[in-house]
């Protein structure tokens, strides 16, 4: 091996195992190991960001602005909103119709945008049936995933094998070339989800009767009031949240006056007679009365309402991955100091969490109950990276910019279909069309892109193209033949297909497509048959990750939320890839033939 090839898989390698070990965020390590990839010479200097300008990366971010302008059009709960009967039908045509309805949304959005505008109607749908979070939200997730097989928009490693295609020799796949073989995996895949895989979640993440909240907060919720000669008397809210914080008591507001009062707007002084709201287990209560000379007034139920009005609201959130707040401490991104808002509980697995709240690292998946002004809350919500668990109302307020937007999306996949433009000028027009339209704000349209995913994949590209001018592919290729001498290509295809479906199980799947797509190019070649064959089986594995929390972003909102554990996924997501592999390789070898 030469010096190039010996340092490349040595990097990939490197690569690989920083993402397993989840210590550093994918993207920071992907765009470090493109600037080690240069210093070492494998990348030329002048090439180093050609990815960020790639195809693939700028079809990624139109699709993710078009995403955001379909979801606020309000199309998207039309199609929510006939959930409700479905769901008083049966725990199998519950999950079919509302996994039907996110696969079909990520045929043609974002598919995390389908789970997360899906979420919270299936959490209420759940609560009505007397049901428990966890017995949907693994179903829908998974639906969401599968849906995302069925076109080259419905998820990035689609998109990279399209344009990977067309950058080696061949055209770029189209709209719908995915779908023959994708369709009939997300069809399978959703009937196997609905009427056997949901039974195999364990029987205490489905089957109790739950409640739609997380958190019962009425039992953590007391009001003291501040006598004369409360040691407390004549101090601000630095130094009360500080004395406050080492008793692990929450203080989330106080009345003055018959007058409720946010902690986060208040900027006076304790006087005698004020009533502190406040939030803590029991013994942080006892030990807060015995330290300041405080005197209970109320607790339980009988308090909680004045955790909310006309002007503050609880809400439960999920941390997304890849948001600001991932990863960070409440008082690191100065959550009531810069945002206005409170953070009562966690949630983590189904767990809640009142202790040391603004000093723990929050983790994706994570379910917030925050506390803030009612009319901030959306925009908070979206600064820091969370989705609401609350059922939104319907936002359709003028039908006609609504149906435009379709029409837009509409005729952008036609021109596409048809061959007359190309995916990442068709989908880039649409987008700019809707923000022209007010469809989607300019601010939103920044929001909305997955940044952490553009720098994986700018970086990734540059890394994926060393791998195969160094001879690194050659070499992988040939190895993988010579154990296996002689052996049939439908089995050297199956094999593929199982790998990069079990790498997607621990890699982001984007970063899997970019490494594994030159590999199956490399075997085609070696074997001479249709190297198509191979695009697609890396196009479905990389796509399907079901085993593990970590091996896909639906996967891991719902961890939290669904109160499931690490070992929950592989229960229903094994058989459902070993379907998954039984079903896509005679699909594939009938669509795109290896002769």
């Amino acid at each position: 091996m030469s010096f190039d090839q010996i340092a490349i898989l040595a990097l990939i390698g490197a690569i690989l195992v920083l993402f397993i070990w989840g210590r550093w965020r994918y993207d920071l390590i992907a765009f470090t190991a493109l600037l080690a990839a240069v210093v070492i010479g494998l990348v030329e200097p002048m090439q180093a960001f050609i990815g960020f300008g790639h195809p693939a990366v700028v079809t990624v971010a139109a699709v993710l602005i078009i995403s955001r302008a379909l979801s606020n059009s309000g199309l998207i709960d039309l199609l929510a909103k006939g959930l409700d009967p479905a769901a008083e039908r049966g725990e199998s045509l519950h999950i079919g119709f509302i996994g039907g309805i996110s696969a079909l949304l990520s045929a043609f959005i974002n598919n995390v945008g389908a789970l997360a505008l899906l979420m919270p109607v299936a959490l209420k749908s759940a609560a009505k049936t007397k049901r428990t979070p966890g017995f949907i939200l693994m179903p829908l997730a998974f639906a969401s995933i599968l849906g995302g097989t069925i076109t080259l928009i419905g998820t990035p490693p689609n998109i990279i094998i399209a344009n990977y295609r067309g950058q080696n020799g061949g055209e770029a796949f189209s709209m719908f070339d995915f779908t023959p073989v994708g369709a009939v995996v997300a069809l399978v895949g959703l009937i196997f989800v609905a009427f056997l895989g949901w039974r195999l979640i364990p029987a205490a993440r489905r089957a109790k009767a739950g409640d739609e909240s997380l958190f019962e907060i009425e039992a953590y919720v007391t009001e003291l009031s501040v006598p004369e000669e409360s040691a407390l008397l004549g101090k601000g809210r630095r130094q009360i949240e500080s004395e406050f914080e080492k008793l692990e008591v929450e203080f989330v507001g106080l009345i003055r006056d018959h007058q409720r009062i946010h902690s986060a707007t208040w900027r006076g002084r304790i006087s005698a007679g004020d009533i502190l709201v406040l939030e803590a287990a029991p013994d942080g209560i006892d030990k807060l009365v015995n330290a300041f000379g405080l005197e209970l007034v109320g607790s339980g139920a009988e308090v909680s309402d004045d955790l909310k009005s006309d002007e503050l609201a609880l809400v439960e959130a999920v941390v997304s991955p890849v948001g600001m707040i991932e990863n960070r401490t409440a008082s690191g991104v100065r959550l009531r100091g810069r945002f206005g808002v409170n953070l009562l509980a966690v949630s983590r697995q189904g767990r809640p969490i009142r202790t040391r709240l603004h000093t723990m690292r929050l983790r994706a998946g994570d379910v917030l109950l925050l506390q803030g002004p009612v009319d901030q809350m959306p925009t908070v919500l979206g600064d820091i990276g969370c989705l609401p668990l609350a059922e939104r109302d319907l936002r359709i307020g003028r039908p006609e910019r609504a149906w435009l937007s379709l029409a837009v999306f509409v005729a952008a996949i036609t021109f596409m279909s048809l061959g007359l433009v190309a995916a990442p000028i068709a989908l880039g027009l649409a987008a700019m069309a809707m923000l022209f339209l007010n469809v989607a704000s300019l601010r939103e349209a920044y929001d909305s892109i997955n940044w952490p995913v553009i720098i994986l994949l700018g970086s990734m590209i540059p890394i994926g193209g060393a791998l195969e001018s160094s001879g690194a592919t050659d070499l992988i290729t040939a190895t993988i033949l010579g154990i296996g001498d002689g052996i049939s290509p439908i089995l050297v295809l199956t094999i593929l297909l199982i790998v990069t479906m079990t790498l997607s199980d621990i890699v982001n799947n984007a970063a899997t497509a970019v490494i594994m797509a030159p590999i199956a190019l490399g075997l085609a070649e070696r074997l001479e048959v249709n190297a198509d064959a191979f695009l697609m089986a890396v196009a479905v594995g990389a796509s399907c990750a079901f085993l593990t929390p970590i091996g896909h972003q639906n996967n891991t909102l719902i961890l939290g939320p669904g109160g499931y554990r690490f070992g929950d996924y592989w229960r229903m997501g094994l058989p459902l890839e070993i379907l998954i592999t039984a079903v896509s390789i005679p699909m594939i070898l009938w669509v795109w033939p290896l002769g």
